[in-house]
C-alpha cells in the first residue's frame, strides 16, 4: 500500500513532531507528519512535493495503534506498541517511521537510550533521505560518546566525514570530543587535518586551532610538543606565544630553567611578577649574583613586582645579592683565570657569572673552555650560544645552538627561530 506524508498526518492530527535535537546537534528533517491535514497546510507547504511512504498492509496495521498512542501524546501506550510495529516492519518505510516515533517517545520520556537507538535506527532503516544522513551520523557520533562508546562514535565520525570530507566544522567538532575523552594525539591528527583544508583553500587558518594543538600536547605530555608550537609561533608571533613556549621549556626542563629565563628576557616576554621572581631564584641557586640584582631591579622599576609578598622576596634578595656582587667583582679577574686554568664546572660556573654581569665575551671565552674541557655540550653550545647572541655575533650563535643536543635542543631552536625574525 502507498501512503503518502498528508495521509499519514490524517492519523496524527495533535501530535506533531518536536526538534530531535534537544542538546545534541541540529535535527535531521521531520519525517513523521505535521499536525494539519493537507487541507489546512499554509499554500507554500502544500506546494512542495510530498514523499510518498509505502506500507504493507500488515505494516499499517501495526503503526495505526503507535501513532495513535504517540497523537494523544501517550507514552506509555506508545512505547507497550512498539514491539508489534518492530515486529511487522519490513520495509524502509516503515522502519524509518518507527525510528522517528521511538525517537519522539524518547525526547518526551527523556529516555537517552531510546533516543540512541532511534537514531541507530533510522540510520539502519534506508529510509533516511540523503540530506539527512549527516545529522543522524553526528547524533550517532555524538550519543557514542556521551557513553563512552568510542570505537562507535569513531565509527560515526568516519562516515560523516566520508559524506563531507571537507567540512572543517565537523573535524574539528569531533577533535573537541576527542580532546574532551583524553584522545590528545587523536584530536591533534583532527586539527592537523583541518589546518591542511584550510591551507589548501587558500585560507586562513585560525591561530586558535594551532592554540589548541599545543595545549593538546601539553597537556597529554606528547613529545610534538616542541613542534607544534614553533609552529604556533611561525604564524603567529605574539608576545604572548613567545612567553609561554618560554615558560613550557622552564618548566619541563630543570636543567634549562635560566637558559629559557634568559631567552624569555632577551625576547623582552617577561610580563608578570612570577617570570621576574622566578629568574632571580634561578640566578641566585646558579650563584649569578650580577644576573639576579639586574633582573630585580627591572622588575621593580617596572612595577612588575606588586605584591606584598613579592616586593619583601625581592627587597631581601636585592640586598643579598647586590652585597655578594660587590664582593665578586673584586675578584672576578682572579677568578677567571683561575677557572680557565681549572676544571669544566669551573669554566662554567664562571661564564654563568660573568653573563649575570653583562661582559658577554668574556662569558664566551669561559664556555669555549668549558666545552673543551668536556662539559657536557648541550648546555655549554647553549650557554655559548646565548652570550654570543648578547655580544653581537649573531653568526657564531647561530653555530652554537645549531650544535646543541640533549634537554636543551627545543630551546636552542626557539633561540634559532627568535633569531630569523628579529635582526638586531
Amino acid at each position: 500500500m502507498t501512503t503518502t506524508k498528508a495521509a499519514l498526518a490524517l492519523l496524527m492530527i495533535g501530535a506533531a513532531t518536536p526538534a530531535l535535537a534537544q542538546g545534541y546537534g541540529p535535527a535531521p528533517r521531520q519525517e513523521v507528519p505535521s499536525a494539519q491535514p493537507a487541507a489546512q497546510q499554509p499554500a507554500a507547504q502544500a506546494a512542495q512535493p510530498e514523499r510518498q511512504f509505502h506500507f504493507s498492509r500488515p505494516e499499517q496495521v501495526a503503526l495505526q495503534p503507535l501513532l495513535t498512542a504517540v497523537r494523544a501524546s501517550d507514552w506509555a501506550a506508545a512505547t507497550a506498541a512498539l514491539p508489534a510495529a518492530d515486529a511487522a516492519a519490513r520495509g524502509a518505510d516503515a522502519k524509518y517511521t518507527i525510528g522517528q516515533v521511538r525517537l519522539r517517545i524518547g525526547i518526551n520520556t527523556n529516555d537517552v537510550a531510546m533516543q540512541s537507538r532511534a537514531i541507530d535506527d533510522l540510520i539502519a532503516s534506508g529510509g533516511a533521505q540523503p540530506s539527512e544522513m549527516a545529522n543522524l551520523y553526528r547524533q550517532q557520533m555524538q550519543f557514542a560518546r556521551a557513553a563512552g562508546d568510542n570505537a562507535k562514535a569513531d565509527r560515526a565520525m568516519a562516515q560523516l566525514t566520508a559524506l563531507n570530507p571537507n567540512d572543517t566544522s565537523i573535524i574539528i567538532n569531533e577533535a573537541i570530543q576527542k580532546a574532551a575523552a583524553r584522545d590528545f594525539a587523536g584530536a591533534i591528527s583532527g586539527y592537523q587535518r583541518a589546518i591542511q583544508i584550510t591551507q589548501g583553500a587558500n585560507q586562513p587558518v585560525p591561530p586558535e586551532w594551532r592554540r589548541q594543538m599545543v595545549a593538546l600536547a601539553y597537556n597529554g605530555h606528547l613529545p610534538q610538543l616542541g613542534g607544534l608550537m614553533r609552529e604556533l609561533l611561525t604564524s603567529a608571533p605574539t608576545t604572548g606565544n613567545w612567553h609561554d613556549a618560554f615558560a613550557i621549556q622552564a618548566e619541563q626542563n630543570p636543567t634549562i630553567k635560566l637558559d629559557a629565563l634568559r631567552l624569555m628576557r632577551v625576547a623582552n616576554a617577561m610580563n608578570s611578577e612570577g617570570d621576574f621572581l622566578q629568574f632571580a631564584q634561578a640566578a641566585n641557586d646558579a650563584r649569578t649574583f650580577g644576573e639576579v640584582q639586574a633582573v630585580l631591579q627591572d622588575g621593580l622599576q617596572r612595577r612588575v613586582i606588586t605584591t606584598a609578598n613579592g616586593l619583601a622576596y625581592a627587597q631581601e634578595r636585592l640586598t643579598l645579592a647586590t652585597r655578594r656582587a660587590t664582593e665578586d667583582r673584586a675578584s672576578l679577574a682572579e677568578s677567571r683565570r683561575a677557572a680557565l686554568a681549572g676544571t669544566a664546572a669551573q669554566a662554567l660556573g664562571m661564564g654563568d657569572a660573568y653573563y649575570g654581569y653583562g661582559q658577554y665575551a668574556e662569558a664566551a671565552e669561559l664556555y669555549r673552555a668549558a666545552l673543551q674541557k668536556g662539559t657536557d655540550a648541550g648546555i655549554g653550545n647553549l650557554r655559548l650560544g646565548a652570550a654570543l647572541v648578547r655580544g653581537g655575533q649573531r653568526a657564531q650563535a647561530e653555530a652554537a645552538f645549531r650544535a646543541v643536543t640533549g634537554p636543551g635542543a627545543e630551546l636552542a631552536q626557539l633561540w634559532l627561530l627568535w633569531l630569523s625574525t628579529h635582526s638586531g
